[in-house]
């Protein structure tokens, strides 16, 4: 009886230990959270250099990443395939703030390599670029992936994949001169947070791509004094989102704030929008099972609304030519 008593003291006393531990850890782990979110400092962007460079800069999480990098007086290299557009921004930025603007006009969906390649190069040319954010991506409506359209299959490989991996690899020769650099990816919760992304396939597979591209280049060039960070957005509200803000969906401008908080730290993957983060952790426990019979759900009825308005729009073109 009294070994018993005694193993059951000694079980009692080690669950006591392991349990404090248990507490400690995720203490500290909540109070680290709490600096990385709240407290901790940024970083001084000037002194990575004098210039950032911007893809897909004209709308959504680029354009606000480019007014809050403009604030802290950097000067911008922006980027994107519509050349009235990049005016339009450019105006509305100088407006507000006193930098120094220039353009490159690329449609990564219909430039080959070689030709982004030199745009980019003679782009940068002279410039002391510090910083590259590679935002520009594309999405497309919910659907099967034999239901997909080749053409679009194609841009979204492209301006996904492509368009971020040429743009970075004429940056980085400039960086390694001068030993300094940070390069900013913008991937997507879909390729991380979510077990699967279905009738989003190539979508998520092209920023699952983006996360290791990140971790892998990181690893190459750190010795070389260049910050490489891939940021993790759940929900946007923006243009391509198409959801209205709310709770756990900012604006593009507020996730814009969060990403420059970020820039120049060591998380290689980052969920920079505290909210997301806090989101993240409310969904691990759900086992994966339920996460895609929702997710699967979700999007099998956004396909259902975008064939009924396809539909209605081919309908009204009819009607309009008889």
């Amino acid at each position: 009886m009294a070994i018993m008593e005694y193993w059951q003291h000694l079980f009692f006393t080690a669950s006591i230990i392991l349990g404090f531990i248990s507490f400690c850890k995720s203490f500290i782990y909540f109070l680290k959270w709490l600096w990385v979110m709240f407290l901790r400092p940024p970083k001084n962007l000037k002194e990575y250099g004098s210039w950032t460079i911007i893809t897909g800069s004209t709308d959504g999480i680029g354009k606000a990443i480019a007014f809050e990098l403009a604030s802290k007086g950097l000067n911008l290299i922006l980027v994107g395939r519509n050349s009235v557009k990049l005016e339009s921004t450019s105006m509305e930025i100088r407006e507000r703030h006193h930098v120094k603007i220039k353009h490159i006009v690329i449609d990564f969906a219909k430039l080959s390599t070689e030709e982004t390649r030199k745009r980019i190069e003679g782009g940068i040319a002279g410039l002391d670029v510090g910083i590259l954010i590679n935002n520009a991506g594309m999405g497309y409506p919910a659907r099967f992936l034999h239901e997909s359209d080749l053409e679009v299959i194609d841009s979204v490989l492209k301006v996904n994949l492509m368009g971020a991996t040429w743009v970075t690899k004429a940056v980085l020769p400039g960086m390694i001169k001068k030993k300094k650099g940070a390069i900013i990816n913008i991937g997507s919760g879909s390729s991380v947070v979510a077990p699967s992304y279905p009738l989003g396939t190539i979508y998520s597979a092209t920023k699952a791509y983006l996360a290791m591209f990140t971790k892998s280049i990181n690893l190459e060039y750190k010795t070389q004094g260049i910050d490489i960070q891939c940021q993790i957005p759940l929900y946007v509200s923006t243009k391509m989102v198409k959801l209205k803000p709310s709770v756990f969906i900012p604006t593009a401008e507020i996730f814009g704030k969060a990403s420059v908080r970020w820039i120049g730290y060591g998380e290689q993957l980052c969920l920079p929008y505290w909210l997301h983060g806090v989101q993240w952790f409310l969904l691990q426990p759900i086992p994966d099972a339920l996460m895609n019979w929702y997710i699967l759900r979700f999007f099998m009825e956004g396909r259902r609304r975008s064939l009924v308005k396809q539909q209605t729009l081919i309908n009204l073109h009819n009607c309009l030519n008889d």
